[in-house]
């Protein structure tokens, strides 16, 4: 599969790439409650620095490797699977694997990651580094859902300079912690990409209680642009998002500041960016 045609200054037709979905896994996934609060430790540079620019950070899941604490095995198929995975070859495509499609689709998806519990854990590991301190932004998951489904649904995909069309599905899910080296996902049939998206080894990351939003582009070809160039998938994605409009509308819930964190800077700054801070 081959798709071209993604710059917008063509209109849809035969060559047009299949467009992204607002949460085509959904019955795949484990999503909570409308009410469930979820929590975002940063470290107060790249809060402003999120709010300034009106977006939130979504990072590929196959470049987690440059912090302590990162898992590097984010997104990859798991080791049990593997083999099967290797054997299962396509039909009018021998030479590419169930086990490549699996890679492909891997480093073509980006995690947005929050907690589903304020835990001491969550505020030890992350948001570490900063000169200023870390602070943790607390959201409402149903009303953080309906905003980035809308933000998605209406909006395109900027690459470059060039607008072209949404490729990205959005899914929410919290992750399943398994035996990472035991656990096999592929019995009968073949796993949904998706879900490895949403496991992780329990030994070493089950403190976490990580709620993702995922965006992902399907694993199979590649995306051609009107220039005769290829799509990359570059290892971050900035993602729409009115930090104030969240605030205003309970979106966001407060944001709590770290006892050691540099609380009148963030005040200060956050007042210039007409934001006045709640903390408990």
């Amino acid at each position: 599969m081959n798709n071209h045609g993604m710059d917008d200054k063509k209109h849809r037709n035969a060559g047009a790439p299949p467009l992204g979905s607002i949460e085509p896994h959904a019955p795949l996934l484990n999503r909570p409650t409308d009410d469930q609060l979820l929590y975002k430790v940063m470290r107060i540079e790249d809060l402003l620095r999120s709010i300034s620019g009106a977006y939130l950070h979504f990072n590929r899941v196959d470049s987690y490797k440059d912090f302590h604490g990162a898992d590097a095995r984010d997104g990859q198929q798991l080791p049990k699977d593997h083999d099967g995975n290797v054997s299962t070859t396509f039909a009018k495509a021998p030479e590419f694997s169930a086990a490549d499609y699996y890679d492909q689709s891997r480093n073509r998806t980006y995690a947005c990651c929050f907690s589903a519990e304020n835990s001491d854990f969550i505020w030890h590991n992350y948001g570490n580094g900063g000169e200023k301190g870390k602070v943790c932004v607390v959201f409402e998951f149903g009303k953080l859902r309906s905003t980035l489904n809308k933000t998605l649904q209406a909006g395109k995909l900027v690459y470059g300079d060039v607008r072209c069309h949404q490729i990205f599905s959005i899914n929410y899910g919290l992750i399943e912690y398994v035996e990472w080296e035991s656990f096999q996902a592929n019995t009968e049939y073949l796993a949904n990409p998706i879900k490895y998206t949403y496991y992780k080894d329990k030994e070493s990351f089950g403190e976490e209680q990580e709620l993702r939003v995922s965006l992902s582009a399907p694993g199979i070809g590649q995306f051609g642009l009107n220039d005769g160039s290829t799509m990359g998938f570059p290892t971050s994605l900035p993602f729409d998002f009115d930090f104030r409009v969240a605030i205003a509308d309970g979106t966001i819930r407060e944001i709590l500041c770290a006892p050691d964190s540099d609380s009148e800077f963030i005040l200060s700054e956050l007042q210039k960016l007409g934001i006045e801070k709640s903390s408990s």
